[in-house]
């Protein structure tokens, strides 16, 4: 989807979601389908991938030197974008979207959408908590916090044990990898691994395949090319909630 081609954006606007969480909105917007991602070139300090939340916009956690450079940024400031890259979530006519944290950014397309769905939402606090009050009717939101501060209280795997998985036919899931291995167990374990999909974040270098950096064991699979969304089916057996490697290819366990 997209053009691909690098182009340089001015921000527009900047929202503060949360304590830790911005959205950034520029001023071009790209096609693209809920769930890939751009490459996010912020002068002078680095090139990171970041989710697509909207067709103008990336939602972002500050975590290292790119996300805290783009959080000093001031409205009029330039970026440079690439993309968009990868591959998106697979919709259906009703489906269950589970997101932790600032893994709402890229489900928040996807229940923009035409699909019917039911979104569970999850957090360490309540504010932390991403887009409740920008969801319509036509999704049907559970909450879960850690802290209880709102919703029930515990984590947002706890909220599938008073769900019908059967009755969707499409599950999407993007949050940290722990909260994302504790779905697929749980979905697994009932027979639904090969309807949902899981949004995987590893370490990119080019986004387009090419340097090998985001391969996952043990069939090399590209979170940028063949990914970044892929089939609980494909990951079943690979390093997918035990461990990844950081920017020099060693092991990291999750």
């Amino acid at each position: 989807m997209g053009d691909q081609l690098p182009a340089q954006v001015s921000i527009t606007e900047i929202k503060n979601e949360t304590p830790s969480v911005k959205t950034f909105l520029f001023d071009r917007e790209f096609s693209f389908e809920p769930g890939q991602f751009v490459m996010v070139w912020v002068p002078g300090v680095d090139e990171v991938p970041m989710a697509l939340s909207s067709a103008n916009g990336i939602t972002v956690q500050k975590v290292g030197d790119a996300t805290g450079a783009l959080f000093n940024c001031l409205t009029g400031a330039s970026l440079g974008i690439r993309g968009p890259f990868g591959n998106g979530f697979t919709r259906g006519e009703k489906m269950l979207a589970i997101a932790g944290g600032v893994g709402a950014a890229p489900l928040l397309p996807l229940a923009r959408s035409d699909c019917v769905m039911t979104m569970l939402l999850g957090a360490r606090t309540e504010k932390e908590l991403l887009f409740v009050d920008q969801l319509d009717e036509s999704t049907d939101v559970l909450i879960a916090t850690d802290d209880g501060t709102l919703g029930q209280h515990g984590f947002v795997t706890d909220l599938l044990n008073d769900i019908s998985l059967a009755t969707y036919d499409r599950i999407a899931v993007c949050g940290p990898e722990p909260m994302m291995w504790a779905v697929f167990a749980k979905i697994e374990g009932q027979g639904f691994a090969s309807r949902t999909e899981f949004s995987l974040h590893r370490y990119m270098k080019c986004g387009v395949g090419v340097c090998g950096s985001c391969c996952i064991d043990p069939d090399g699979l590209r979170v940028c090319r063949d990914g970044p969304v892929f089939s609980g089916d494909l990951l079943k057996k690979s390093e997918f909630g035990h461990y990844l490697r950081d920017a020099s290819g060693r092991k990291k366990n999750i």
